[in-house]
């Protein structure tokens, strides 16, 4: 299997570009307004303000996402982290509808690939795949071409996929085959946590799936 490189996986969260946020009536909570209608979410903590603003902006690491000091939203006293923040994970879980999810790795080189909800409510549990488990494309899948990269799409899945970057498209046209992570990493030229990472991502999204059985004995070809 091919070595991480010393490079990590990052995993980000945006709001839908339709989502417009605003204050309620009360003040103390949101009302979030996308395609299909509107959410309300009550008595948000400045934490669940400060990250769904800057969700509203782009793809943002939660970890980043708690309030400055200073700020005029931060309370006093410690701020917990964001993800062991139960408030937030909470609201993040009723809002799945208008939530997209970006994998990338810390080589600045932009996000592999992000998955846009289309169902109500899209549930999306990214998680590595196990130990030299095949995983496969599953049937009905489609693939086109789009400005922002290569669009994956099925009407039984959860979300639609757009692969910003080759490293992320390499990794899809294996899974035409049972493969396993390990063989693609060391099929393909690209970091090691790459395949790992795609691979689980689409599988959450519904694009890809676990095969039954022992792993293939054939590598897949090596790629560049």
């Amino acid at each position: 299997m091919r070595k991480a490189d010393g490079h990590s996986t990052l995993h980000l969260w945006s709001l839908s570009e339709e989502v417009g946020i605003e204050d309620d009536s009360s003040g103390d909570g949101l009302v979030l307004t996308g395609p299909d209608g509107v959410d309300r979410v009550p008595d948000v903590s400045p934490l669940v303000r400060e990250a769904l603003r800057r969700m509203q902006l782009g793809p943002v690491l939660l970890a980043n996402a708690a309030p400055e000091r200073g700020s005029g939203c931060a309370p006093d006293g410690p701020l917990p982290a964001v993800g062991d923040d139960p408030v937030l994970s909470r609201v993040l879980a009723s809002i799945t509808h208008l939530v997209v999810r970006t994998l990338a790795i810390d080589d600045l080189g932009g996000p592999l690939l992000s998955a846009f909800p289309l169902s109500h409510p899209a549930p999306f549990a990214p998680v590595r795949p196990p130990p030299r488990r095949a995983v496969r494309m599953v049937s009905g899948v489609s693939l086109t071409q789009e400005s922002g990269g290569i669009a994956m799409w099925s009407a039984a899945a959860s979300h639609r996929v757009l692969l910003h970057r080759p490293e992320a498209a390499l990794v899809a046209s294996l899974l035409g085959w049972p493969v396993t992570p390990e063989a693609a990493a060391e099929a393909l030229p690209v970091l090691g946590v790459v395949p790992s990472g795609v691979i689980g991502y689409l599988t959450a999204a519904g694009m890809a799936r676990p095969v039954l059985g022992p792993p293939p004995a054939a590598r897949p070809p090596a790629l560049g």
